[in-house]
């Protein structure tokens, strides 16, 4: 499993990094998301190009360690934003909010392979399109994003993706295509609204490689603890060989659709 880490932090991003982090993200992406997610419990980032030149210095010392970008949907100032983000030292580009696939060439033509691109797949649209997505090729990674697809698709919480069936068809898909991918974040083992042990396993059930540390990730690190420890402790999770794989995964299933129905009802109340 290859993690990646949220930041604009000089010194969280060294920290994450020297604890085997394999990728820091700044996020730019800032249009339409008030829209969407203002009224929920999420971070919606500040990060600027700026940042990008910051961290690009910190994780020079870290060769193993990705600087990746999430830029804007897809618009009119996306090549000028592809182009300064690269120009100061992007070494991956994530695309978010992509619902056709037309919208992934146009990103592709103007990345024109100076570096590698990482799809966000986070709209019902672009989850219906993906067959045709797939065949473009260009791209060596996706990240499903559970967030915004969740709420695309009306749903009441976002890890009752995990329960529809919708995420089984997707990675089969991708992983057909032999492309790497990843879905969502993780919190600490142990910690969780689920518990990062059933969502860790559902990961290996269908194959994702990659996964976000989450925002409660540092914040959950117990004093005694440190984050080489809780990354430890995950890999040590992955590696173990007694896992029930499909049994965790009907328990992560079933705690998903209770959560779910929870929210449902309070909703209405």
């Amino acid at each position: 499993m290859k993690f990646i880490f949220i930041t604009n932090n000089s010194s969280v991003a060294y920290k994450m990094a020297s604890a085997g982090v394999h990728r820091i993200m700044v996020d730019l992406e800032i249009n339409g998301k008030q829209e969407r997610q203002g009224h929920l419990d999420t971070v919606i980032s500040k990060h600027t190009l700026h940042d990008v030149v910051i961290l690009r210095k910190v994780l020079n010392d870290f060769p193993n360690a990705e600087l990746m970008v999430r830029i804007n949907p897809i618009s009119s100032g996306s090549k000028a934003e592809i182009d300064e983000a690269i120009s100061r030292g992007a070494d991956r580009i994530m695309l978010p909010m992509f619902t056709h696939q037309d919208e992934v060439a146009q990103c592709l033509d103007l990345l024109r392979g100076r570096v590698p691109l990482t799809l966000l797949l986070e709209t019902a649209a672009g989850l219906a399109r993906l067959p045709n997505i797939l065949l473009l090729g260009g791209f060596d990674d996706i990240h499903i994003g559970l967030n915004d697809l969740h709420i695309d698709l009306g749903l009441d919480f976002m890890f009752e993706l995990f329960s529809s069936g919708l995420l089984d068809c997707a990675a089969n898909l991708i992983n057909n295509h032999n492309i790497a991918f990843g879905i969502g974040g993780v919190a600490c083992i142990g910690t969780g609204v689920l518990p990062a042990e059933l969502i860790l396993a559902s990961h290996m059930h269908l194959g994702s490689q990659r996964v976000i540390l989450s925002r409660s990730f540092l914040r959950s690190i117990d004093p005694s603890s440190s984050v080489e420890a809780e990354i430890g402790k995950i890999n040590s999770y992955i590696c173990r060989g007694d896992l029930d794989l499909t049994c965790l995964r009907r328990q992560l299933n079933r705690k998903a659709v209770e959560i779910a129905n929870a929210k449902r009802r309070e909703s209405r109340s």
